[in-house]
């Protein structure tokens, strides 16, 4: 099932890596040929899907993604 809004996979999406961040994997595919782009977070026991065919979001889901990598990237433990 995918999630309407981008808003609402991003904030529930974060939500799921802050949780437990050594869970959670995402994927990210794009189809060029139908132009759409879609994005999974998952932690085995919940997945959140969102796809679009706006460039807009694909923006925006490249910096919630450079987000996410600093995350994971920081020594600090997430609160």
């Amino acid at each position: 099932m995918y999630l309407k809004s981008w808003d609402d996979f991003e904030k529930g999406a974060e939500r799921l890596y802050l949780q437990d961040p050594l869970k959670c994997r995402y994927n990210i595919l794009y189809i060029h040929k139908k132009g759409i782009f879609k994005v999974k977070m998952t932690n085995d026991v919940v997945c959140l899907q969102y796809k679009s065919e706006s460039i807009q979001e694909c923006k925006r889901m490249e910096k919630f993604i450079s987000n996410l990598l600093r995350h994971m990237a920081s020594n600090k433990p997430q609160a």
